[in-house]
């Protein structure tokens, strides 16, 4: 009699916009500088968009200390640390982000410190130099190496940096999309609320 093939799971979520709020915005909120409002919900060339963000920082002597003080004083979305508890308790869930290990400590605490994969950032002493990507696509081959070794990967995106990861998922879902996108890739589908993005993912395998 053959056994029965149990399929383990990964859940791979977004970070911002997901079950956090947009760093970047907050600091543009606080600085008053509106040319830090610009997303990946925005400009969908994540490379130009932090060298953007980069020479915006230079330009008006904003360091790291600052960013970090601004994202002090945020909190996860509204009913994301309940969801991401109980996705824990079924599977493995991982946070795949274009954030920066030096922008994460506070809101990872917050969120009962789940297994998060980002990049970091080059600095000197206070001052933003350049960003060091973990490797190209990394959010797209994430999902792959995990499919390498055999799991089946719900992906959850809002923007444009992660439709490769939710194209190349077993199952990939927007939401709380940027606007136009659910229209741009209706195969994906668009959800806004935890509980029906919970019952996706229990379908979803």
């Amino acid at each position: 009699m053959q056994g029965c093939v149990v399929v383990q799971r990964i859940i791979a979520l977004d970070m911002e916009g997901v079950v956090t709020p947009e760093i970047w915005v907050a600091v543009a909120e606080h600085t008053g500088l509106s040319e830090l409002t610009l997303t990946t919900r925005d400009e969908p060339d994540y490379q130009k968009l932090m060298r953007h963000r980069i020479s915006v920082l230079s330009e008006h002597g904003i360091g790291l200390s600052l960013i970090r003080q601004v994202i002090s004083t945020l909190r996860p979305l509204e009913g994301a640390r309940e969801f991401l508890d109980g996705l824990r308790q079924r599977y493995q869930v991982v946070i795949l982000s274009d954030t920066f290990e030096q922008f994460a400590d506070h809101l990872m605490k917050e969120l009962g410190h789940p297994h998060l994969l980002c990049h970091e950032l080059t600095l000197e002493v206070d001052r933003v130099v350049e960003f060091e990507a973990r490797i190209d696509d990394a959010k797209r081959r994430a999902v792959e190496s995990y499919q390498n070794l055999g799991y089946h990967v719900s992906a959850i995106g809002d923007s444009y940096n992660d439709l490769g990861m939710l194209q190349q998922a077993d199952a990939g879902c927007l939401f709380r999309a940027a606007p136009g996108l659910p229209e741009k890739y209706p195969v994906l589908g668009c959800l806004e609320a935890y509980d029906e993005l919970t019952s996706w993912i229990d379908t979803a395998g």
